[in-house]
Formats: structure tokens, C-alpha cells, sequence
């Protein structure tokens, strides 16, 4: 059964860095889209950030461009989200999901099969 696992959430304070890491396992083929999205107490879930597993091929919404990074430990079968500087307004949980099939909008949480259990980010002023 595959599986994704989430770690390195925590606390930090506004300006500061921290990384995320999804594990994956089980799956017998690559998914073919994986991606970071996040909930925040009230809002919807959103995606923040997706990467093309063929390519490495990464994309990211307005509010994280410049700051966040995806990527892809091939090795290790990770995905790494890389935040930097970061502000009161990331605070959320932010979720690991993956699909295995190509997907028309990768915005959308409806496209995607796997969801790991949530790390929570929280970013105080």
C-alpha cells in the first residue's frame, strides 16, 4: 500500500527557514505528479507547490515564488519543500500527496490519490 510520511514541521519565527521531507513507499510505479499543499485554521486547502516527477519540472503559486523550493530526492525517494523566509500568513499544516496519473490542473486536490497525514508549520511575528 503506498504511503507518504511528513516531517519537519515546527515553530519558527517570522524571516526564518525550515524544511519539510515526505517520505514515500509502496509505490510500485513513480507518481506522476507530487506536491505540497497546505490548510490554514478556517481556509481551504491550496496547493503550494508541485513538481513533475519526469522532469523535475517545478511549479509554484504567487505567494511562495521566490521563496519556497520543491525537489525530488531520487535516491531516497523524498520530496523536500524548502522554505525560506517565511511569514506569519504560511502558518498552516502543510500535506505531501502524490498521483499517479497526469493531472489537467495540479492546483486541484481532487487530482491527487495519495495524501500523507500533515506536518504543522507555525510562523509567529
Amino acid at each position: 500500500q503506498p504511503q507518504l510520511v511528513e516531517s519537519g514541521g515546527g515553530s519558527v519565527q517570522a524571516g526564518g527557514s525550515l524544511r519539510l521531507s515526505c517520505a514515500d513507499s509502496g509505490f510500485i510505479v513513480r507518481p506522476y505528479y507530487m506536491a505540497w499543499f497546505r490548510q490554514a485554521p478556517g481556509k481551504e486547502r491550496e496547493g503550494v507547490a508541485v513538481l513533475y516527477t519526469g522532469t523535475d519540472n517545478t511549479y509554484y503559486v504567487d505567494s511562495v515564488k521566490g521563496r519556497f523550493t520543491i525537489s525530488q530526492d531520487h535516491a531516497n525517494n523524498r520530496l523536500n519543500l524548502q522554505m525560506d523566509s517565511l511569514k506569519p500568513e504560511d502558518t498552516a499544516m502543510y500535506y505531501c500527496a502524490a498521483t499517479l496519473f497526469p493531472a489537467q490542473d495540479v492546483w486541484s486536490e481532487r487530482e491527487y490519490n495519495f495524501w500523507g497525514q500533515g506536518t504543522q508549520v507555525t510562523v509567529s511575528s
